[in-house]
């Protein structure tokens, strides 16, 4: 096939998969005590769950996980 999108040395699924290493780069890494305070800091200032998530490059769930456990209201932005 034209582009090499078709790889005969494994099967078709797996032809267009990312690289998984990519995707979880910062997989279960631990909450540094800088990304706690400013996790603290905008929840205060009531924003959402996925700015949160965005200006701390984190999940929306790693997020509200922490969250939780810190006892924080996350504002729901809708």
């Amino acid at each position: 096939m034209a582009g090499g999108l078709l790889s005969l040395d494994r099967p078709p699924t797996l032809a267009y998969r990312p690289a998984m290493a990519e995707k979880f780069e910062r997989h279960r890494q631990p909450w540094t005590p800088a990304e706690l305070q400013k996790l603290h800091t905008l929840a205060k200032k009531g924003m959402g769950l996925k700015s949160i998530a965005k200006a701390l490059t984190r999940t929306e769930e790693s997020v509200k996980d922490r969250a939780k456990a810190d006892g924080l209201s996350i504002a729901k932005l809708r």
